[in-house]
């Protein structure tokens, strides 16, 4: 590897530390060094974002220190003086598509020799990509980490002007830090971080290496930017965490998700969702809050990933398979019209036929709306990529068959409990497919594509299903 000055290189050992320090909460206005303040000035950057809704949240914030910075954002690549990839780590597919892409835009690079390249996210944080890039990808000038997003007009500056590789990594807990820049991509809808990072450790996920300890925002700070969101016009907040249920926690909020939960319904913006919970911190506490409020929406996302008690226990997950069953039970109880959307993984190492047939059990019992269900992906630097990986290809290509066959008859299944009810859609706008028809989002999280007249982007409106898809619903507006 080249000695540069330049490089900060990220560390899975040091990244999978967890102290006891206090998280360190920044509230500092935000402002750019001098010299970066017109760096973009008649330049224009493309961004690209790969992943979850973390990432997606994180490029909001990207985009706008970089307009903050003159700069002016183009959806074509061709036209881009600054290409930027914001990537996700948590299967091996997704940084394949990264690396196809980098390989596939090196041509711009030739066409114009001052086109910065950069690669931010996940990715980033692994040790074994940045070596790869280092060593086969020379066309990309900066890299950067997940917990200094705030540093990039210093880093984007310091690569354009010495033409040096950049790249600052910090593996390390992190921190909160409040009043950054934000473009958000959405009009009607909106993400809301409320916590970042994971310490579950599930033996198969870099998540918790990539993106730092479990570390809450304040409570206030999170509902005046929800107060702000809702003074503006925005009808839906998604609230986001590696965890969400796990709020709090490092607060010391006794109840942390719930009350915060029943604390954001009061506002009284219109929709509000949730991602990601886990199982082992869902609690009876939040069922009520769902259950009592009709702004929370009734549909919830509850990764499950093996039906089998024992796999779970080799996941890392932290509860059995009775417990999530217990769980389910006591939401269905309380919330009766909730939908259920789950992640599934096959082929984990060791797993039995009989393992895999607990897991079509599981979805027989729960019968999810929706499930991403995914191959077991090994992770350099988890505990799991040290076991065997013994389950053969054609084996976890067979289970992920039948289990997806049997997601969607359950997914049919429920859609077609709609047909003739009148559901509320908050209308996302013209669906993609066809120009004469709308499309949006129920509250149980339905996809609905339908006809009706006068209706405007950011509507809730009444639709009347008259026909199912698989994984989605049509209808026309009622009055």
């Amino acid at each position: 590897m080249p000695k540069n000055n330049n490089f900060r290189l990220p560390s899975l050992k040091d990244a999978q530390i967890r102290t006891k320090e206090t998280v360190k909460i920044e509230h500092n206005l935000f402002k750019l060094p001098e010299p970066t303040r017109n760096l973009g000035v008649g330049r224009k950057f493309f961004l690209r974002t790969y992943g979850c809704q973390a990432n997606e949240r994180d490029s909001e914030t990207i985009a706008g220190i970089l307009l903050e910075m003159g700069f002016t954002r183009t959806d074509f690549e061709e036209e881009a003086d600054f290409i930027l990839l914001n990537t996700c780590a948590v299967r091996k597919n997704a940084e394949d598509k990264v690396l196809g892409e980098l390989g596939m835009l090196k041509k711009l690079k030739t066409k114009n020799p001052d086109l910065m390249f950069g690669l931010c996210g996940c990715m980033a944080q692994e040790e074994e990509i940045v070596q790869l890039l280092l060593k086969k990808y020379p066309q990309v000038d900066l890299i950067f980490g997940t917990h200094n997003i705030h540093r990039l007009p210093e880093l984007l500056y310091n690569a354009m002007m010495t033409k040096e590789k950049t790249v600052e990594v910090y593996s390390k807990e992190g921190e909160v830090i409040e009043n950054l820049p934000v473009k958000r991509f959405g009009k009607h809808k909106a993400w809301v971080n409320i916590m970042y990072g994971c310490d579950k450790f599930c033996t198969y996920c870099i998540v918790p290496y990539t993106r730092g300890k479990e570390r809450s925002r304040l409570m206030n700070d999170i509902l005046a930017e929800i107060q702000e969101l809702k003074d503006t016009g925005y009808k839906e907040v998604t609230l986001l965490g590696q965890n969400v249920n796990a709020y709090g926690k490092d607060l010391d909020i006794e109840n942390g998700f719930a009350t915060l939960l029943e604390e954001v319904a009061k506002i009284g913006i219109p929709r509000i969702r949730f991602t990601t919970s886990h199982p082992w911190d869902f609690t009876d506490d939040m069922i009520d809050v769902i259950a009592k409020y009709n702004n929370v929406m009734p549909a919830i996302h509850l990764p499950v990933q093996s039906g089998n008690s024992g796999m779970l226990k080799i996941m890392g997950r932290r509860y059995t398979s009775e417990e999530y069953k217990s769980l389910y039970d006591r939401i269905i109880a309380k919330i009766p019209n909730c939908t259920f959307s789950t992640d599934i993984i096959v082929g984990f190492p060791n797993e039995t036929d009989q393992q895999f047939q607990d897991t079509l059990d599981m979805v027989d019992y729960c019968k999810y709306d929706l499930a991403y269900t995914f191959i077991y992906s090994p992770r350099e630097g988890t505990p799991a990529a040290r076991m065997e990986d013994n389950v053969p290809m054609d084996v976890k290509s067979e289970r992920l068959q039948r289990l997806n066959e049997k997601v969607g008859l359950y997914s049919n299944m429920n859609n077609q409990k709609y047909v003739g009810k009148v559901v509320r859609v908050l209308v996302d706008g013209l669906s993609k497919k066809n120009d004469q028809v709308y499309s949006g989002y129920s509250e149980e999280n339905k996809l609905i594509n339908f006809t009706g007249s006068q209706v405007q982007e950011g509507d809730i409106v009444k639709v009347l299903i008259t026909d199912v898809k698989s994984w989605s619903l049509n209808g026309e507006v009622v009055e």
